[in-house]
């Protein structure tokens, strides 16, 4: 969301904010002569990250502006209800019953910690024991509701920015804001036009100023150190006169009295002095009254020289007056011609902006479908691992089975043969045994039944 506040211009370019931008730029221009290091040489932003920086500054002034006089519009809602919309009536009534939910909180908290101190005083424990969870559980719904109300502010100023002209309304209704919060947006364009200036200082305009400084601070320290010396030898001075006043004081004393016995002895000589004096002012009003001739004809040359002046001047005022008009028309071009800009690039970015809102659903669609596949594969590969190790287990059984029953087999076939080859021998033995009976007389019988004892053994 900052990026995209960054990203783009200002939605909102106050009068005031374009007035300290022009007269940042004009001050700039005709700087005076000594502080020329102290102005700085460009008068606009060339790189996108201070016209960021000064986007994402002048949208918070329009925001503080905003937010400045909802409580006003609470307490107007009557007068301004066909006006902003029903949308944002809605939510600046919701957030005007938050705040006052909020207030009524604190007043009930306040008149609490009154009666907390006055149970302190009559020691009830079990009632302040009470008072005190109650308190406890007020402070602890203090928080959610301050989380509301600034969800309310932040829902009302989206509503009044994708409705401008609502925000202009609104915007007109300066007479009620605060003193304290006009105070806060002065400082923050004061705060602007300084950030401004400081955006459009360069390293090396930073260093010369730096420098400057330093000289100024030098220069300074030197005068300082020459008025404390003056201020010193002032006392000096002053200390001696002192002294001299006196000793002047008592020759004045000294000399007023002697003027006092020269008063006397010259009134004869103020008479005489009275006398010459009529006589040259006599003198000199006969010469007084040439000179006034002399300058009324003066006087007439000037007039018409200043008549003359007057119609040059007035040609040249014309001219001038011309000039600005021209230059005035010429800048409320370029303004509406910037207000048609601005105003494009801002539908402009609401429709990218809902693009981008739509793509963003259709992303989070497509993850949980992507998690759901995930869960599913990973339960097919453990079912598929736990099938192959069962499957590799019945073979690894059925090989033992098949070389055990082999084995069987083969023990069983081998005793089978050595079975039939006892019995054939068995038979062949009983079959030399009879033929050997016939062969011997009859008293050797007893041996033949051994053989045959012995040959069933």
């Amino acid at each position: 969301m900052a990026l995209d506040i960054v990203s783009v211009a200002p939605l909102y370019q106050g009068p005031d904010i374009n007035r300290i931008r022009l007269m940042t730029t004009e001050a700039s221009k005709t700087p005076a002569s000594p502080l020329k290091s102290l102005v700085p040489s460009k008068t606009k932003l060339t790189t996108i990250e201070t016209k960021r920086i000064m986007s994402v500054l002048d949208e918070a002034i329009c925001k503080v502006e905003l937010v400045t006089l909802l409580s006003d519009v609470v307490a107007n809602q009557a007068a301004l209800e066909g006006t902003l919309g029903e949308d944002i009536m809605r939510a600046v009534s919701d957030h005007g019953d938050l705040c006052k939910s909020l207030l009524d909180n604190v007043n009930d908290l306040n008149d609490q910690e009154r009666q907390v101190q006055e149970l302190e005083d009559m020691e009830d424990e079990r009632g302040l024991r009470d008072l005190l969870l109650l308190m406890e559980e007020q402070k602890h719904s203090l928080p959610p509701l301050m989380r509301q109300i600034k969800d309310s502010t932040k829902n009302i100023l989206r509503l009044l920015l994708n409705n401008p002209q609502a925000a202009r309304l609104l915007q007109m209704q300066t007479l009620g804001r605060s003193a304290e919060a006009q105070s806060f947006i002065d400082s923050l364009v004061e705060l602007r036009g300084f950030l401004f200036e400081k955006l459009l200082t360069s390293p090396m305009e930073v260093r010369d100023q730096t420098l400057f400084i330093q000289d100024i601070s030098r220069r300074n320290r030197r005068n300082q150190e020459s008025v404390e010396a003056l201020e010193n030898e002032l006392a000096k001075s002053l200390k001696n006169r002192d002294a001299e006043v006196e000793k002047e004081n008592f020759v004045i004393q000294e000399l007023k009295n002697h003027l006092h016995q020269v008063l006397k002895f010259s009134e004869n000589s103020l008479l005489r002095t009275k006398q010459e004096a009529e006589k040259q002012q006599k003198a000199d009003f006969r010469a007084s009254q040439a000179r006034m001739a002399k300058i009324q004809q003066e006087i007439l040359m000037l007039r018409m020289q200043y008549h003359n002046l007057v119609t040059e001047n007035r040609e040249q005022e014309q001219a001038l007056r011309k000039k600005k008009y021209k230059v005035e028309t010429e800048i409320e071009n370029w303004i509406q011609k910037y207000d048609t800009e601005m105003s494009e690039k801002q539908m402009e970015y609401e429709e990218l902006e809902v693009v981008h809102k739509e793509e963003k659903v259709q992303l989070d669609e497509l993850r949980q479908k992507h998690d759901v596949l995930v869960e599913e594969f990973s339960q097919i590969r453990t079912e598929r691992e736990v099938n192959s190790r069962k499957r590799m287990e019945a073979e690894e059984q059925l090989v033992r089975m098949v070389r055990a029953a082999t084995l069987i087999q083969a023990m069983w076939k081998g005793y089978l043969v050595r079975s039939m080859l006892r019995s054939k021998k068995k038979k062949r033995a009983k079959g030399k045994a009879k033929d050997k009976g016939k062969e011997k007389p009859k008293g050797k019988e007893k041996p033949k039944g051994k053989e045959k004892a012995k040959g069933k053994r």
